[in-house]
This record gives structure tokens, C-alpha cells and sequence, in this order.
């Protein structure tokens, strides 16, 4: 082992030990020269490579500190199997890439990251956006997105502000977005709900509501529907913009699941709107991270000015380091390689879940489409909940599917599934366990 690395190693050891906890000063070049036996220069080459490493950092003049003495979190094996989290895998994802572009970015945009930045965003990232979004058949002009803190400040504003329509109620699918249904219970929004089932939603129930209710928006997810997993049918989606544009309804088309559709002949809502009807929301928490918070939102130009106004209320700009660092990884091509690496990944899961609930429950409802995440339909007799508490004894976790929810409205007998943490083999033991306590635990329920 060369010199430096024998320096190196030392000090790593001492951080991770606790012994150099985090601001505490190295001991001097001098020092660690002569505790080694080595040059000045070699004993610079091992504080660098800690330096790059992000454990210390250097103070001109006065020496070396510690960053940080924390050992980074590592994926551990157990024996959960957690149907309720519908994060996506987070060792999966190729820290490495993303810290190279948040460096780059750091050293590319310093002078910007001491100025408030542009309204709309980063408009080298809207360029970048523009090109990603038309992967996703969403045409557009640089000067209709926005670049949002992720799409929950999206639906929050334009949920808030008014429209030309002037009406204030909100249409939501029901059930949906467990974060949006909470936000509309907080703010204490007018909002009615339409049933969406396996079978998707019923038109001429739709066509009531908008004639009768004065509504401002329809919040919908056409494809891959959170949380039954479901999509529209093209035929669906021309019924619902007829109508949309008839009674004079904007849709807002939560599409944040875009990067994981196999069928390449199913498009956005957006992309076969012919009247400006769409608000096309786009979230990077499923294919990167939540903690990015960046997300991307194509108004129509009616809107434009008016969202402009109250996003500059909420906050100048979305974080600066994040829109710089994720336009490098789109400009440099590593978002696309991830996206095809992750999206085989997920498809598979998704195959797995399918087979497992066709083979161990084909009596109750669920969705067929190859998701992530997916649902069961139970009939009126099953005690959901305790089923819940069951299995959460088994270690098998699942969500209520209250939450996603209004106020009020009817709640399906619904078990929500998602697959996105959980290892392949471990989705059909989990499936496996769902029905053998429907089928062999009577004495329970």
C-alpha cells in the first residue's frame, strides 16, 4: 500500500470512529509528515483525496477540518415486506452521476447562487425540459413551462389562484393523490369527487358534473392512476377533452408517472388537446428522488401571467443548485441511460405483481395494467382494516386507503399495492400471504 493511502485510511477510520467528529481540526501537514515518516507532498495527496471525498474541508491559513464523521447509509436486508411505501428504491439510483452534475453545477452557476433567480426557472433547464418533455409526445414553447418546487406547489397554486373560467370549484377522481386530497381538506376547497374504478370513470356522469357544477379544473392522472394503477383509454381521454371544452373545464394532467409507460402508442392527454385545455404536470420523485423537488408544469398562455403572479408570492425561484444540477443531467445524457436502466427495473416488478395476483387472487378486482403499484378490490363483507392489522403482524405493510380520499365520499373496500421498495422475489411471497389470510383465517375476520 502506497504512503498517502496509509495516511488516508487512518483518517478515515478516525472520522468514522467518532474520533475527528464532525468541525474538528486534522492535525497539521507537519504533523501527519512526521507521524508517517513521509513528504509534504504525499501527505497533500491523501488530504485531497479526502477533501474530494467530502469528509474534510480546508481553511486557508489555518488547516484542515472535518465535514462530516456520519458512516453513509447502506440498503440492509429485512424482513419487511412494505406494500405502503411508494418511494422509489433509493440505492438504485447512481448518486455518484447526480453528485458529479451538483459539483459541476456548483462551479458552473456560483455567481447565480448568490442572486435571486429567474421567475419561470433556470432557462438553461426549461430548454432541456423542452427536449425531455417532447420524449413524452408534449410539444410545447419555452415560455409555457414553469419550473415548479416539484408538482405539489404546482396543484397548490393553480388550486389557489383564480381562472378565466371564474369558477372555484375543483373535480377530483376519486380515489387520488393522497398529498392533494390533503391540501384541499386544509385549505378548505370547494370539491366534489367522480368515482374512478377499474372500469375508469363514467362519462355521462362527468358530462352531469360539468354542466351542473360550476367547475373550475378536473385533477386527473390519465395513465398509471394513483393509487389503483389504471389508465385511460384513448377514446376516454377524446370523450373527456370534448367535454372539457364544451362546458368550459380546464384539466390539470398530473402525467408523473410518464417515464415508466411501455405502451408507446398511449400519449398524454396534452398531446391530442386541440383547444388549450391541459395543464401538463410533470414530477421527478418517481424516476430520481422526492428530495430533488423540482418539478415541471405547461400552462396554456391564458394562464400564464396569472400563475406567474402567484408563484412569485410562494417563493422567487425553485432551489437553484437542484434545477442547475438536474439540467446537467439531462443535457449530459445520464438521465436517459438511468431512465432505461430503472424503467426495466420497475416493469419487471411490475410483470411479477400481475402474474402474483392472477395466480393467488384471481377472484377479487384489480387493475392489469404492468405498474408499480396496483389495487384489490374487496367485497363489502371483508373488514379491510383488520386485514391491514393482520398482515402488518406478518411484517407485510400496507396503507388505508382512506387518505385518498375527500370528505364524504364513498370509500371502496380498496388494499392499495405498491412494489416500487421491494425486492422481486418478495412481491409474490407477499401476494401469497394476502390470500391465504382471506382464504384459510375466517376465525380472524
Amino acid at each position: 500500500m502506497l504512503k498517502y493511502e496509509l495516511i488516508y485510511n487512518d483518517l478515515w477510520h478516525r472520522i468514522y470512529n467518532g474520533d475527528l467528529y464532525s468541525g474538528a481540526k486534522l492535525p497539521s501537514i507537519r504533523q501527519l509528515s512526521q507521524q508517517f515518516s513521509c513528504s509534504k507532498s504525499t501527505t497533500l495527496t491523501a488530504l485531497q483525496k479526502l477533501e474530494d471525498h467530502h469528509l474534510i474541508y480546508a481553511i486557508p491559513k489555518s488547516g484542515y477540518y472535518v465535514v462530516d464523521h456520519q458512516i453513509p447509509h447502506k440498503p440492509t436486508v429485512s424482513s419487511i415486506i412494505d406494500f405502503a411505501t411508494s418511494s422509489p428504491t433509493w440505492h438504485a439510483f447512481p448518486y455518484k452521476d447526480f453528485q458529479h452534475c451538483i459539483n459541476k453545477a456548483i462551479d458552473t452557476y456560483q455567481t447565480d447562487l448568490f442572486q435571486y433567480g429567474t421567475p419561470k426557472g433556470l432557462s438553461s433547464l426549461i430548454t432541456e425540459a423542452k427536449k425531455l418533455l417532447e420524449s413524452y409526445q408534449v410539444f410545447t414553447n419555452n415560455s409555457n413551462i414553469f419550473i415548479t418546487s416539484g408538482v405539489q406547489q404546482a396543484l397548490s397554486l393553480l388550486s389557489l389562484m383564480p381562472f378565466p373560467n371564474k369558477r372555484k370549484t375543483i373535480l377530483v377522481e376519486q380515489p387520488s393523490y393522497h398529498l392533494y386530497m390533503d391540501f384541499l381538506k386544509t385549505y378548505q376547497l370547494p370539491a366534489v369527487g367522480i368515482n374512478r374504478s377499474i372500469d375508469g370513470i363514467n362519462l355521462e356522469e362527468l358530462e352531469q358534473i360539468f354542466r351542473t357544477r360550476e367547475i373550475k379544473f378536473f385533477y386527473t392522472m390519465p395513465r398509471f392512476h394513483n393509487p389503483l394503477g389504471t389508465s385511460y383509454s384513448k377514446k376516454e381521454k377524446e370523450a373527456i377533452l370534448h367535454l372539457a371544452n364544451q362546458y368550459d373545464v380546464y384539466i390539470v394532467e398530473d402525467d408523473y408517472m410518464a417515464d415508466f409507460e411501455y405502451n408507446s402508442k398511449r400519449d398524454p392527454l396534452f398531446s391530442i388537446d386541440l383547444h388549450n385545455r391541459v395543464i401538463y404536470l410533470k414530477s421527478f420523485s418517481k424516476i430520481m428522488f422526492p428530495g430533488l423537488r423540482i418539478g415541471l408544469a405547461i400552462l396554456p398562455n391564458a394562464l400564464i401571467n396569472i400563475f406567474q403572479q402567484h408563484k412569485n408570492t410562494t417563493d422567487i425561484d425553485s432551489s437553484m443548485i437542484s434545477q442547475a444540477a438536474l439540467e446537467l443531467y439531462l443535457k449530459s445524457g445520464m438521465f436517459e441511460r438511468y431512465r432505461a436502466q430503472v424503467h426495466e427495473i420497475y416493469h419487471n416488478r411490475g410483470k411479477i405483481l400481475q402474474h402474483a395476483l392472477k395466480t393467488y387472487l384471481p377472484m377479487y378486482p384489480s387493475s392489469s395494467e404492468i405498474c408499480m403499484h396496483s389495487h384489490i378490490v374487496f367485497p363489502k363483507e371483508v373488514d379491510l382494516n383488520r386485514i391491514i392489522r393482520y398482515l402488518s403482524e406478518k411484517n407485510i405493510l400496507f396503507n388505508p386507503i382512506e387518505q385518498n380520499y375527500i370528505d364524504d365520499f364513498y370509500h371502496e373496500r380498496i388494499l392499495k399495492i405498491n412494489v416500487s421498495t421491494i425486492e422481486d422475489d418478495k412481491i409474490e411471497v407477499g401476494i401469497k400471504e394476502i390470500a391465504y389470510s382471506l382464504n384459510n383465517l375466517n376465525n380472524y375476520f
